[in-house]
């Protein structure tokens, strides 16, 4: 990992790490160009936590349950797509074209990637959860 990288899955600066590696404190190489690199290993013994999950993708979206297609229902453009992912059934509603393009049918292994623009919480005592939309009140018009 480049030093901004590690410093930054640590939760440290990018000069503490620095210091720490000059200090030998760090185990770290050079690259053939002269950059230094730290090992995910040595990341992962400073931050004393696992790291967050690593997608190698090129693509923002980290949250993947991979698990068996279930079903697939087409009708028309559209199609619905059902994974079975661990305790979790996933439903997608997703184009005709992808389902042919990715070949997708019930057995085969797949993953829902999932990236939430809104998520909504409840208690899991509340045996009758209300939806509270996360939007800023409005004030009332104002009386003349």
């Amino acid at each position: 990992m480049s030093i901004g990288e590690a410093a930054n899955a640590i939760g440290i600066s990018a000069d503490t790490l620095r210091r720490w590696d000059r200090a030998g404190q760090v185990q770290s190489y050079r690259t053939d160009r002269g950059f230094r690199r730290i090992p995910v290993s040595e990341v992962a013994r400073l931050a004393r936590r696992p790291l967050r999950h690593r997608t190698d993708a090129d693509f923002s979206a980290r949250n993947r349950l991979h698990g068996v297609v279930r079903s697939v229902e087409i009708d028309g453009v559209m199609a619905r797509v059902e994974i079975e992912a661990g305790p979790f059934m996933v439903s997608a509603a997703v184009t005709r074209d992808a389902v042919e393009d990715l070949g997708l049918a019930p057995g085969l292994d797949a993953a829902a990637v999932l990236k939430a623009t809104d998520v909504t919480i409840e208690r899991g005592d509340n045996p009758h959860p209300r939806t509270v939309p996360n939007r800023p009140r409005r004030s009332p018009p104002r009386q003349k």
